[in-house]
């Protein structure tokens, strides 16, 4: 897949709701993963959105979710850029260089869906999101 620039939502709940909507006005597929998905299907968060995937058929792409367990949504930093795709040197170049005088809160490293993942916000103050897809086994 090759690597893709695209906005990444925050919400505080109802990215599930939000996603709906936006699939509604742009049109395309849309794909949700819940946090029991990927961890404790019986924990109070279970339900909410760990990631959303909107593909639109006039090729925009939007993707979002709800903000972690514990981890209180901040308006005003609710937007980030995403970069994702399977080459791994591109995108741990971006992540090096965007990473270089920020700060990192979510370190580029494997994480529980597979993929490497790291989060920043570069020495400008715009948040980052940089995604590794792994080879599928």
């Amino acid at each position: 897949m090759p690597s893709r620039l695209n906005p990444y939502l925050s919400f505080d709940g109802n990215a599930r709701a939000a996603m709906e909507f936006y699939v509604d006005v742009l049109g395309g597929s849309l794909t949700l993963n819940t946090y029991g998905e990927y961890g404790d299907p019986d924990a109070p968060e279970a339900d909410r959105i760990m990631h959303g995937l909107l593909e639109s058929s006039s090729g925009f792409t939007l993707m979002g979710a709800d903000s972690p367990p514990g981890v209180p949504l901040d308006r005003g930093n609710d937007v980030a850029l995403s970069l994702s795709g399977d080459d791994v040197d591109e995108l741990r170049g971006y992540w090096e260089r965007l990473s270089e005088g920020g700060t990192v809160s979510v370190p580029l490293e494997k994480q529980m869906w597979g993929d490497e993942f790291g989060m920043c916000v570069d020495r400008f103050g715009v948040r980052w999101m940089v995604n590794i897809s792994q080879p599928v086994t």
